[in-house]
């Protein structure tokens, strides 16, 4: 392929001549789909992550978010709410033939959610080129992202077929064992495989997966990423889905990757794990310290805004950037 392997760990990012007197004049907001965002960062679409009450607090606060697709008799009421309240609405599709009831019961009924994501862990799939194709014909007005691809190749058909972003990441995730019972995936080198992508695509990439420190979400905008989806490190808060569990004095929550037993209640086709968080407090907090963070990357990118971050230098370390600590 003749490309350079690595992923987060094994990159860092080399300062420029700060320009800023003050971290917080950094703007770290992004535009997707015609909409601008606090920061380039979205919580995964997990049922452990995500529930309809974080998504009305996301969108009221002009944060990003997707909703889940695992309660799907309850997906019509939640866009209705949204829009009730004046929030957009943003969805998450699978590619069975119920969706494409589901899909056509919306249009019917000019429900219209701003943004659906199409979510299939192998994404480059001619399910999903005909669910793309399906959706910008009879919701022409939602903004469609697909996934999850690995490749260039899959950038370009799911563009090619209508798709407006694409989202970038097998089996990287922490609750995600892809990478262990099928041999496939961008585990381990999860940052090449956004940066390859990126290369390819003529629309926004998300990168999926991987993601374990504040860091990682500047160096995803350095190799192309104009989102972030983010899993574990956005579970485990108070407001977070799943009990809060004690364990030796320390406070945890459950944790579980979506094609996981706990997830399908069953036991088959399981590439999910469920593991225990440590309790993170309050998800407002989290959020913004990734935003302090990122401004802190601006700053040391040498510029104002994210766009600063695309240009600097980087060197790999393979690695060895935790070898001090």
């Amino acid at each position: 392929m003749g490309m350079e392997i690595f992923d987060y760990e094994d990159i860092q990012l080399i300062p420029n001549k700060c320009v800023i007197n003050s971290r917080s004049e950094a703007d770290t907001t992004v535009e997707l789909g015609g909409r601008r965002f606090k920061i380039p960062v979205v919580p995964a679409n997990m049922a452990t992550v995500i529930n309809d009450d974080i998504a009305k607090w996301l969108a009221t606060n002009d944060y990003f978010y997707i909703m889940h697709r695992f309660a799907p008799e309850t997906r019509r009421a939640f866009i209705e709410t949204m829009h009730a309240d004046k929030l957009y609405a943003s969805i998450s599709v699978g590619v069975k033939a119920s969706e494409y009831d589901f899909i056509d019961d919306l249009a019917a009924n000019q429900i219209v959610p701003e943004y659906i994501t199409i979510d299939i862990a192998h994404g480059h799939a001619d399910s999903v080129i005909a669910m793309i194709k399906h959706i910008k014909d009879v919701l022409p007005a939602s903004f469609v992202i697909a996934g999850n691809v690995a490749t260039p190749a899959a950038v370009r058909d799911l563009e090619n077929a209508g798709a407006d972003a694409t989202k970038v990441g097998v089996g990287p995730g922490k609750a995600c064992i892809t990478k262990v019972k099928t041999g496939f995936g961008t585990g381990g080198w999860q940052l090449a495989a956004v940066r390859w992508c990126a290369k390819a695509a003529r629309k926004p990439i998300i990168a999926d997966g991987g993601v374990r420190t504040n860091g990682d979400i500047a160096k995803s905008i350095r190799f192309g990423a104009t989102m972030v989806m983010i899993g574990s490190m956005l579970a485990g808060h108070q407001e977070s889905p799943g009990n809060i569990l004690k364990i030796d004095g320390k406070t945890y929550k459950q944790y579980y990757g979506s094609a996981s037993e706990t997830q399908k209640g069953e036991h088959k086709n399981v590439e999910g794990k469920q593991m225990l968080v440590p309790y993170r407090g309050h998800l407002a907090d989290t959020l913004n310290e990734m935003q302090e963070d990122l401004q802190s990357s601006i700053s040391y990118a040498g510029g104002r805004d994210l766009k600063a971050i695309t240009k600097c230098d980087y060197v790999v370390v393979k690695n060895s950037i935790y070898n001090g600590d």
